[in-house]
């Protein structure tokens, strides 16, 4: 079983629990999306409805004080567009509370806009099947989403991350001591994210296996359980390997035997610690806190751009399905040619 085959199945456990704190009536939805969806989107949908249906029955007064596996289609029907533009207010901040902590939560645009998703996929099934007489949640104005610059790192700073993975000596005097256990795997992990571009759930699952040196390509296992072979340059190569030659003496815990990057207790790297490590390498080179693996996609996204002008070859290469998902975040011109573009018209010829 493969990483992400044993990943999925994780997702469809949880899924299952989550199921149990919903309404009835919800079962035959997630039973609906089974073929059409991944589990781990499942699960997103399923922990956005347990938030919704939980709204309903503390803070929606025609609800308030109901139990959640009580409520039914019928409860549905009494459900208007002003009962779900009031849910998406109180998205904006609330306090959560379990098993005795409490927690500030706030959602921006995106958050929103992907939990009126749930909600919306919930009506769709309904409506569709001809249960319900209408469908407020198609009626509601989507958040409008606030176009962002680009999180990247510069090339300096990538000069600067790598060398500095390589020394260790930005790190904290308690970081410098686990240093030389990791500089080589953590230089490989910065190194391939840097040089390809893949997405850190498909970093972690790759096996010792996928790697073909013949052809310096890698295989991934995109979204989708889609299979592609990603190539990877000399830098690349050249980590990869350095890192090697201490993996194969590594003694890993069952069912980790295959895995590329391990833990520092043998077994296979989960993505919460390359987001850490990432994170911690890069406050080295920048103030910048939200540096992380995505933004390191990021990085490889624009750079293969501005070499080479291909959106659709960068669309292919980060394994996008839409190429107006690549466009919108990469086919952006840069300061440095906005500022070219000033001195190019001239207004009086002098």
């Amino acid at each position: 079983m493969n990483y992400q085959t044993e990943d999925d199945n994780k997702a469809i456990l949880k899924i299952r629990e989550l199921l149990k704190q919903l309404p009835p009536m919800c079962r035959e939805v997630f039973l609906s999306m089974a073929n059409t969806t991944t589990p781990k989107t499942r699960l997103g949908y399923a922990y956005d409805l347990k938030l919704f249906f939980n709204y309903l029955v503390t803070e929606n007064p025609k609800f308030e004080g109901r139990d959640v596996a009580s409520l039914n289609i019928s409860d549905l029907e009494n459900i208007k567009v002003l009962d779900i533009n009031e849910y998406l207010d109180y998205l904006s901040y609330y306090i959560k509370e379990d098993k005795g902590s409490v927690t500030e939560v706030t959602n921006k645009e995106n958050g929103k806009s992907r939990k009126l998703a749930s909600v919306r996929k919930l009506f769709n099934y309904f409506y569709k099947q001809e249960k319900l007489s209408g469908n407020p949640a198609e009626m509601v104005d989507s958040p409008k989403l606030r176009q962002k610059d680009i999180i990247r790192l510069e090339p300096n700073e990538v000069a600067g991350l790598l060398d500095n993975i390589e020394a260790g000596a930005k790190l904290t005097k308690g970081q410098q001591r686990f240093h030389g256990k990791t500089a080589l795997r953590d230089l490989a992990i910065v190194t391939l994210l840097l040089g390809t571009g893949i997405r850190v759930s498909e970093l972690v699952g790759i096996d010792i296996q996928d790697i073909d040196f013949d052809k310096n390509g890698l295989l991934v296992r995109r979204k989708g359980h889609k299979e592609m072979t990603v190539y990877f340059g000399e830098e690349v190569e050249e980590a990869l390997k350095n890192y090697l030659e201490i993996r194969k003496l590594a003694t890993t815990l069952p069912g980790s035997e295959n895995a590329l990057f391990l833990s520092l207790q043998n077994k296979r790297i989960g993505v919460r610690s390359v987001e850490n490590l990432v994170k911690k390498y890069a406050l080295t080179v920048t103030s910048n806190t939200k540096i992380s693996p995505h933004k390191l996609r990021s990085t490889y996204g624009t750079q293969l751009y501005n070499e080479t002008g291909d959106i659709y070859l960068v669309a292919d290469v980060l394994g996008h399905n839409d190429v107006n998902t690549t466009r919108k975040h990469y086919a952006q011109q840069a300061d440095s040619n906005r500022r070219m573009a000033a001195r190019k018209v001239t207004l009086r010829e002098k």
